[in-house]
């Protein structure tokens, strides 16, 4: 676990894994039990205002876009707690924001000892939303394109001249990083990019801004494409912008980190592993309540992976059904083929390296040692 940043509230673990810390399901996994996830990673809704070219869900549009009911959130979160799931990030295919169950979802995860995290654009994280989630919430992180106003609207938006996208997510994250230090609550904020070989440019700017704003963090990430490589990402373009993400590093201070995703941006399109075990660790739901076991597969052109949707049965009766233990076992089998059957480098890469290695026993998962990193139940 080399990759940990140690930030002034302790160890962050943005570039790796964190299964050492959850041994019993990694030791239940290994016996062939059948384990319940430790993180799963979802939305409450498929809407978004936003239209980021870099958006993996854009090429998902055959699912259903509605919010989620709050008494189908809300069970599914005490399914959660029963099955033994012990953190959920609203992240997945939509902005959760919008849905009307966000705030409850947030504070009941919390009350029955889920971990609860949230990635937004932040355009409707009003100061309202933010008072009533963000002692609940054990990290939040900002969806920032680039540093600059016109360059953020391009990416993110209807076009450069519309800046007040760029304005009012200011404004909200700024009022967070204060409401934070104001009530000295432990919750971690930072801003990410999703770097693709275009932005370039962007790079310096957008560490600058994770310094002006005062975040924990600014990451730095790969884009991921699907299979057919709708986005048209030339992974072998990233090397070139190694100097400026070492520079962009390099200005990091005691409050701000700047942090590159190397492990992903070094492994490009072409993981070490074939097998995709991950799903079992970190399961992902999209905004339409549909259970998948990953983002890749939420495509109606995935149909055989979908195992079942939550707003029509109990999740627990999902997680105990025969169709999704198929599904798990399908892509932990030879018959399944990482490399050419899914998009690149999942939610589920670090999971996926780490458990892959073990299996094959080039490097086995041990215990963490010394206290448990932040958001150790976020894999």
């Amino acid at each position: 676990m080399s990759d940990a940043i140690n930030t002034q509230h302790g160890k962050l673990i943005l570039d790796s894994h964190k299964l050492s810390y959850h041994m019993d399901r990694v030791n239940a996994w290994e016996q062939g039990e059948r384990i319940a996830p430790v993180s799963v990673d979802m939305a409450l809704t498929r809407a978004c205002g936003a239209m980021c070219s870099f958006c993996y869900a854009m090429m998902q549009e055959s699912q259903k876009r509605f919010s989620i009911k709050e008494i189908h959130a809300l069970n599914l979160l005490d399914d959660f707690a029963e099955i033994g799931i012990r953190s959920v990030s609203l992240v997945s295919d939509g902005e959760s924001t919008l849905a009307k169950p966000y705030v409850p979802f947030i504070q009941h995860a919390k009350k029955i000892g889920i971990d609860v995290a949230n990635a937004t654009n932040a355009w409707d994280w009003d100061p309202e939303k933010i008072e009533q989630v963000l002692p609940y919430l054990t990290w939040v992180r900002f969806t920032v394109a680039t540093g600059r106003p016109e360059s953020y609207a391009k990416i993110m938006y209807k076009g450069p001249e519309h800046t007040e996208v760029f304005d009012r997510a200011m404004r909200n994250i700024s009022y967070a990083v204060e409401l934070k230090r104001k009530k000295n609550l432990d919750v971690t904020l930072g801003i990410q990019m999703v770097l693709t070989p275009d932005l370039k440019d962007e790079i310096i700017d957008f560490a600058q801004l994770g310094l002006d704003l005062g975040v924990d963090y600014a990451v730095i990430k790969h884009c991921s494409d699907d299979e057919q490589g709708t986005l048209g990402i030339d992974y072998s373009l990233y090397e070139g912008m190694h100097d400026l993400m070492r520079t962009a590093e390099k200005m990091s201070n005691e409050q701000t980190k700047v942090i590159v995703k190397w492990d992903k941006i070094k492994d490009g399109d072409k993981p070490s592993y074939r097998r995709h075990f991950g799903p079992q660790f970190l399961l992902q739901i999209s905004g339409s309540g549909l259970v998948a076991p990953s983002g890749g597969f939420f495509n109606a052109k995935h149909s055989k992976l979908h195992i079942g949707n939550y707003t029509e049965e109990r999740f627990k009766d999902i997680f105990k059904s025969e169709r999704y233990w198929r599904a798990m076992n399908y892509l932990a089998s030879p018959y399944f083929d990482a490399h050419s059957m899914m998009g690149t480098l999942p939610i589920q890469h670090y999971v996926n390296v780490a458990l892959d290695n073990h299996a094959k026993g080039i490097q086995k998962i041990i215990p963490g040692k010394g206290p448990n990193p932040l958001h150790h139940n976020f894999l």
